[in-house]
């Protein structure tokens, strides 16, 4: 049982009904986002984005997602990811390496080596070491390794949002609010 209650999106500002009418799945991480009505659309916005629109591919981004949910606890994005990794691509062995705290295990290529290294910094020390910067610019481009960073923070708040309020575990939802989300302007 969640710590405070989710907000009643019946009587939230309308541009928020709106978009949480849109949603195919109601989940509690939204309902419970929602009790911030002045962010919830622009956070919404920013995990579509996230999400469905950036270069890094989308096998990538859910490395770092497990990453992130990994590293900071994050049960309930961790529910949510796993199958959204493995639906786009991520092999089993690679979702259990993370699970187990194995981030230069033999089933990761160089570059997802790289990728997890600089994500995982990120998460760790906020400034990434220069060498592992330098060593990202040979698999990733400057828009990658900002959507890198970026990817790391938006699921970061969202490990403390679902942790701090103990959040109720929804069941994992698949790629359908994914491109939900990624349809949000």
């Amino acid at each position: 049982m969640p710590l405070i209650p989710y907000a009643d999106t019946r009587a939230a500002p309308q541009e928020v009904r709106e978009a949480f009418a849109r949603m195919p799945r109601k989940l509690n991480v939204m309902k419970m986002l929602a009790n911030a009505p002045a962010s919830f659309v622009p956070c919404m916005r920013l995990g579509g984005a996230i999400l469905g629109r950036q270069k890094l591919k989308p096998e990538l981004r859910e490395l770092v997602i497990l990453l992130v949910s990994h590293l900071e606890g994050g049960a309930y994005e961790w529910v949510q990811h796993e199958s959204i990794a493995e639906a786009v691509g991520c092999r089993k062995e690679k979702i259990a390496a993370i699970e187990a705290g194995r981030f230069d295990d033999a089933c990761f290529d160089d570059r997802e080596q790289t990728l997890l290294r600089l994500a995982r910094e990120v998460i760790e020390k906020v400034r990434a070491d220069e060498d592992t910067v330098k060593s990202a610019t040979r698999y990733f481009s400057s828009q990658e390794i900002v959507e890198i960073i970026l990817t790391c923070g938006f699921y970061m708040m969202l490990a403390r949002l679902t942790e701090t309020t103990r959040t109720d575990m929804d069941t994992p939802s698949g790629t359908a609010v994914v491109e939900e989300l990624a349809r949000l302007r």
